[in-house]
């Protein structure tokens, strides 16, 4: 946890100490957790004591393990010996003696947020790990800044070079010789203690320590560990690095074998066989040799790009059944399928969600963004991350799907481009990403030349699956999957194919809604898939297909997404939303008016529940604005009638009329009674709290769609006829007659109606029932129309009912109440883009009870608000949480003011 401020760690040159104690794990069994927690306390303050004293500065813990930063080599040396003095002179109890492993090493390093990135600090932190209790190492750099300076009773003790566990460069190590203290220790865990012939790293490991955590279990209980996943993913960096990890386990050795240049399955065992310098074959196939080296030996092989030999993996079976010690880790994009395989699929690294980021701090946290960030500053040391160049690293990140090795290209571009510039031109295309470092392999050098490799091998009638599967934006279920795809090729065998994609990793598989598996390819892959759709000539045949099919989704969802299942159809929308997206924008450029009508007819109610109500509005008035659409009136005032209801939502009332009076005028022409009515009753809704003559008007319509609902026999369409009458009723402050109209309407709704027909009618009761006092009813109302919203995920409707909570606490005089809800209803709104609230604030106003307040205290309350989290916003209006009370004394300058509204 980090804990101290970013302005309080030292800048520049730095020198970093990292520090935990050795056989932790064991003390906590072996005191139990209440003697443990009073043993690390006390190795707490006694370290922490001598830290502060010599100018070090906490960066965080974790565990038992400090890290520290000094401006001074010689404080971190001092404060280094004096710990360890406190420690040795403490008096622990007999079974739980305290040795702590100190590790330092001076250089330079970024600080983003209030953290340090960049390869000192690893090595600084590997320097450490090859220590053991009780004994300080530190690297040469350190030594040559305090060897003239050292403290009195300090000494050096030369312990020569060493390969650490990162897989840099050789390190010279010394270590402390403290008077009076042990000086005599095993010698250091480095690589040089287990033979091997892992690979030199020029870059330090980044972002995958879950990934290493949970890859070094897996290999304590498999033989047999194999990592897969496409291109760039980094599975060739984790298996090298997982085997310096473990190569302690392995007496005689960690090999790895890079298969990456073999195209002939019976030449893995000539490869293995060289890595271990077997070099007399005689007339023996150079497998039985390798089987033979390796039968008594604990040996670790690293097997790397196994995916174009796979036709050798009876060989690897081979060599784990014969040789019984031998553990193997296989990089591949598919797995080898032989018994007692553990698969392991390596996942992009996390990422930041583009519509929530937060601070430069908090990005940094994300193994994505501080991948790039650290590869950033090692091609341009000047670089830093700021508040405003953080949404553009975050979106290239997400926008090459958290893939290393495509992070590792973009970062590389640091030098030309600012990562806004590299943004837009990635967003046009990721053709960018090449020229990589000139030692990588010639398929790594750049993202098209990894994907192209792994593309080649593929089958080709699974190639083709994938390229036509590449229409799917954000993945598809494989019901999704069979209607475009089967239907376009019926021999073709959707599932095999989705399922040798998956072997392959050029598509991933999450669990779904509802369980159901969804089928995902990452973007970078699909843009290359895409390319290939194109070139065959495919392209518009697959798009026509795939647009017809989320069309039948939207308009089947379309009912019910206000019906008695609106959360799960809502979800539903929500989960096909970027397909759906890709359909529409297909439909418009292809001049196809009237299923673009009515894919965006039927979308309009989604975006008014759960936004983003701009993104709809854009929409719709882009199909509105294609040529021909007259030539389809039903499908135009289907879309008009959506238009008026999202400008509704928006708080434009005057244009949410006219788009509502022309879709009156097609209903009246061309449409059924049933229309006729349906658009007398959107019609009435912008009437309301206008002038005296719109006021009237808009009683006037709504008793019209209710007389024709009647005569129809129409229940629900009178019951919300009958709850648009109410409504303008009290825009007139006659809040008992809004109560008649209101108080039928419900009973109708609850009998016939749908759960957001019950939800706004209870709204309404709401506040009619504040209005005349009775607190109580209003409470019962509210809390159930609240309840209806919020289990639909409805973000719109929870604006509204959050300004209903906020009316409800100033009736009832709770002041500070009302402003934290009304801010909370404001950033909910600012999310959604819905600014109905406002429009009923303004329409309403003559019974919005109004309560004077001090302004300086009002906007400290309503910005406490505005931090709310919607949970917290519906808890804290139910009663069901308290926040912090607001300081009496304003934030400090440079914080910005809210706007309180009317609030």
């Amino acid at each position: 946890m980090p804990l101290s401020a970013a302005g309080d760690l030292p800048t520049g040159t730095a020198t970093f100490l990292f520090t935990d104690i050795q056989g932790s794990t064991a003390l906590v069994q072996q005191l139990g957790i209440e003697r443990w927690k009073d043993v690390l306390d006390t190795h707490y303050a006694l370290l922490r004591e001598q830290f502060s004293a010599n100018g070090g500065v906490e960066v965080n813990t974790e565990g038992d393990a400090f890290f520290v930063a000094f401006s001074q080599a010689t404080q971190a040396v001092a404060a280094c010996a004096a710990g360890q003095r406190a420690l040795h002179e403490h008096d622990w109890p007999p079974d739980a003696v305290v040795r702590v492993r100190m590790g330092l090493h001076t250089g330079e390093a970024a600080l983003v947020g209030g953290d340090y990135m960049g390869l000192d600090i690893h090595r600084a932190a590997r320097v450490a790990s090859s220590a053991h209790g009780g004994q300080v190492v530190l690297s040469d750099v350190t030594r040559a800044l305090v060897e003239d300076a050292l403290p009195d009773g300090v000494g050096l003790i030369d312990l020569g070079e060493h390969r650490l566990k990162d897989l840099a460069r050789p390190e010279r190590i010394w270590q402390l010789r403290i008077d009076g203290l042990p000086d005599s220790f095993p010698p250091i865990k480095s690589l040089d203690s287990t033979p091997n012939n892992l690979p030199t790293q020029l870059t330090s490991f980044v972002g995958r320590d879950k990934e290493l955590a949970e890859a070094r279990t897996l290999l304590q209980g498999a033989r047999l560990l194999t990592l897969t996943g496409p291109g760039g993913t980094g599975k060739t960096r984790l298996s090298l690095q997982l085997a310096a990890e473990v190569a302690d386990d392995f007496k005689h050795g960690v090999y790895f074998v890079p298969l990456a240049p073999v195209s002939d399955p019976d030449l893995v065992g000539t490869a293995i066989a060289d890595v271990l310098s077997i070099r007399e074959f005689g007339n023996r196939p150079p497998l039985d040799l390798v089987v033979e080296s390796l039968k008594d030996k604990q040996t670790l092989l690293v097997l790397d790009n196994f995916e174009q030999v796979t036709e050798a993996a009876p060989g690897v079976n081979r060599i784990l059944k014969e040789a019984p010690d031998v553990k193997v880790v296989v990089s591949s994009r598919s797995p080898l399928k032989i018994y007692g395989e553990q698969e392991f699929p390596i996942p992009p690294l996390g990422l930041p969600d583009p519509n929530a980021l937060g601070s430069v701090e908090a990005l940094s946290q994300f193994e994505a963004v501080r991948l790039f960030i650290e590869r950033a500053v090692s091609v341009k040391p000047n670089f830093a991350v700021t508040n405003e160049n953080a949404p553009a690293v975050a979106g290239i990140c997400a926008l090459v799907d958290g893939l290393p090795l495509a992070i590792e290209l973009a970062a590389a571009r640091i030098r030309l481009f600012s990562p806004e510039a590299m943004l837009k031109r990635l967003e046009t295309s990721l053709a960018d990403l090449g020229g990589g470092a000139r030692d990588l392999p010639a398929r790594q050098q750049t993202l098209r030349g990894a994907i192209q490799w792994s593309y080649e091998l593929l089958d080709r009638q699974v190639a083709h699956l994938m390229d036509t599967f590449s229409v799917f934006v954000g993945g598809a279920t494989l019901e999704h999957a069979e209607a475009v795809i089967g239907a376009l090729d019926p021999e073709l065998d959707v599932l095999a194919g989705l399922e040798a994609l998956l072997d392959q990793s050029m598509v991933r598989i999450i669990e779904g809604t509802g369980g159901e598996p969804r089928f995902l390819m990452l973007h970078i892959i699909r843009e290359f898939a895409l390319e290939r759709l194109s070139e065959a000539g495919d392209s518009d045949r697959v798009r026509d297909r795939h647009a017809e099919v989320f069309l039948e989704l939207v308009e089947a969802a379309a009912p019910q997404l206000t019906g008695p299942n609106e959360a799960a159809a809502l979800d539903g929308i929500a989960t096909e939303h970027d397909n759906i997206r890709a359909s529409l924008v297909w439909l418009m450029q292809h001049k196809d008016t009237a299923e673009a009508m009515r894919l965006a007819a039927g979308m309009w109610r989604y975006w008014q529940r759960r936004g983003p109500l701009v993104e709809g509005r854009e929409r719709i008035d882009a199909v509105l604005a294609l040529p021909g659409g007259d030539e389809h009136p039903l499908e135009r005032m289907a879309l008009l009638e959506a238009a008026g209801g999202v400008a509704w939502w928006q708080g434009l009332p005057n244009e949410s009329a006219s788009y509502y009076e022309d879709a009156l005028v097609i209903a009246r022409a061309h449409g059924t009674q049933a229309d006729v009515a349906r658009q007398l009753y959107n019609a009435s809704f912008p009437l309301l709290g206008g002038d005296p003559d719109k006021r009237a008007r808009g009683v006037e319509v709504a008793r019209e769609a209710y007389e024709l609902y009647k005569g129809m026999g129409d229940r629900l369409g009178e019951a919300r006829a009958m709850w648009a009458i109410g409504g303008h009723y009290a825009t007139e402050r006659q809040f008992e007659e809004s109560l008649k109209w209101n108080d039928p309407a419900v009973e109708i709704m609850r009998e016939v109606g749908e759960p957001f027909d019950v939800a706004w009618v209870l709204h309404s009761d709401g506040l009619g029932a504040l209005n005349v006092g009775q607190f109580d009813r209003a409470h019962s109302s509210l809390a159930e129309s609240l309840g209806i919203l919020v289990a639909a995920g409805d973000s719109s409707g929870l604006t509204i009912l959050l300004g209903d909570y906020a009316d409800l606490a100033r009736a009832e005089e709770d002041i500070d109440r009302a402003f934290r809800l009304r801010g909370a209803a404001a950033a909910i709104q600012d999310l959604t883009g819905s600014a109905l609230e406002d429009l009923m604030q303004t329409a309403w106003q003559s019974y919005r009870l109004e309560h004077p307040m001090d302004n300086e205290r009002a906007r400290r309350l309503f910005r406490q608000g505005q931090t709310f989290t919607s949970q917290q916003a519906v808890a804290y209006a139910l009663g069901e949480w308290q926040p912090e009370p607001v300081p009496e004394e304003e934030p400090a300058a440079g914080t910005e003011a809210a706007t309180t509204g009317s609030a």
